[in-house]
């Protein structure tokens, strides 16, 4: 199934491009295409465990399911003082 995946602030800039589309199995998870999207652009995998992440306007988790056609979104951690 494909998937929309949206990069948000310098995650954008290093993968150069946004929104990406991703091809998982059927039932695939948030996992799945996080090891599809970090196989496309190896920078931002350096950055997985500071990874925020989102389903439509949720916050989820890596194992949470995907449906065809879900958009998620990766968002580098909030920073600021």
């Amino acid at each position: 199934m494909t998937v929309s995946v949206h990069l948000w602030s310098y995650f954008r800039d290093l993968a150069g491009t946004t929104p990406l589309t991703v091809d998982i199995p059927e039932g695939g998870t948030v996992s799945d295409v996080l090891t599809a999207v970090y196989a496309l652009h190896p920078k931002l995998g350096a950055l997985r465990n500071s990874t925020l992440i989102a389903v439509g306007v949720d916050y989820q988790g890596p194992s949470y399911a995907l449906s065809a056609g879900e958009e998620v979104s990766l968002f580098p951690p909030v920073q600021g003082g």
